[in-house]
């Protein structure tokens, strides 16, 4: 570890990092390593070169990987949404383990997964939650994670095949003002109220709903102190879907998206986490397996994201 992590701190100049407390922590990694190595090198010495080193090393992979993330929004922010399947408890229990996922996710990275909306259910899990991640691309690490995660307790062909899924959409953030934000007509949206359980004591909140009539699309907000501020982020968050959509599918207006060509998260797979007879992770976008069922649970998912980014077309990254 100590090993490479000098081989990356070399050219770090060269890179052109920024961050005055990151570039501090990597010359602090540099300096305990070399004393680490000399021959008045103890335990605790080497313990603390190690962290450093950990941490100095998760912050230069975080950066290298940042700088494939050349999409139009990758370095915003991002609202990740988790809906629950329609196999009862089971998918309600499940989609409050992704919620955790995600959350502990950020965590391992220094920052903070707001959990904006959280609707819970009578007998525990969740129908439905939204996580803000206000941080820089964020957006570009997860948008890989779009689609159906299926939780399976033994494997297809078994007799006894138990699986609960849930559905994750991810829109940017946009923390400031973006141009490309596109105007949507009054009379295009259908805008009403209900409520919902949220919160510890699943107290009942009010929750406004809008739905663009010429797409389609549906979105909702909970988490903001009013009616009129819950109103306010359901439309920033239409916005934002609209205008991925309008990316993918190459037009500059809302006027020509085409209906039917927009994917819906529900028919995309995205990830398989089996339990049983053995723990295995896999990731049907790229191909990748992981046996560490539990780290990724725990929110280790360095691995599943890099090869997403890795995987995007590379005029993405140009």
């Amino acid at each position: 570890m100590l090993h490479e992590l000098k081989d990356k701190l070399f050219n770090w100049k060269s890179k052109g990092f920024d961050g005055e407390a990151e570039l501090q922590k990597i010359e602090e990694a540099k300096l305990i390593t070399e004393l680490a190595e000399t021959d008045t090198v103890n335990y605790r010495l080497f313990k603390q070169a190690y962290n450093a080193s950990v941490d100095a090393s998760k912050f230069l992979d975080q950066y290298e990987m940042s700088k494939l993330l050349r999409g139009q929004y990758d370095m915003h922010g991002a609202s990740l949404v988790i809906k629950a399947g329609k196999k009862g408890i089971c998918s309600e229990i499940w989609a409050e383990r992704l919620l955790n996922m995600y959350v502990k996710w950020a965590e391992k990275l220094g920052h903070k997964g707001r959990v904006l909306e959280k609707c819970l259910c009578r007998n525990g899990g969740i129908k439905s939650a939204t996580i803000e991640f206000e941080f820089e691309y964020a957006y570009g690490y997860l948008m890989g994670e779009k689609g159906v995660h299926r939780m399976m307790d033994s494997l297809e062909g078994s007799t006894c095949k138990k699986a609960s899924f849930a559905a994750v959409d991810v829109i940017p953030l946009f923390l400031e003002t973006v141009s490309e934000v596109p105007v949507v007509d009054d009379k295009d949206l259908i805008i009403f109220c209900d409520t919902s359980n949220e919160g510890n004591k699943g107290s009942s909140v009010p929750v406004i709903h809008i739905q663009h009539i010429p797409t389609g699309i549906c979105v909702q907000s909970s988490g903001e102190r009013n009616k009129f501020a819950n109103k306010m982020k359901a439309l920033n968050r239409l916005k934002a879907k609209l205008l991925m959509v309008m990316s993918d599918q190459g037009v500059s207006d809302v006027s020509r998206i085409k209906r039917n060509a927009i994917i819906d998260i529900w028919e995309q797979d995205t990830r398989r986490y089996i339990l049983q007879p053995y723990k295995l992770v896999q990731d049907f976008k790229t191909g990748v397996q992981l046996s560490d069922l539990n780290s990724v649970l725990k929110g280790d998912l360095e691995l599943l994201i890099s090869a997403h980014v890795n995987l995007r077309p590379a005029t993405e990254k140009d």
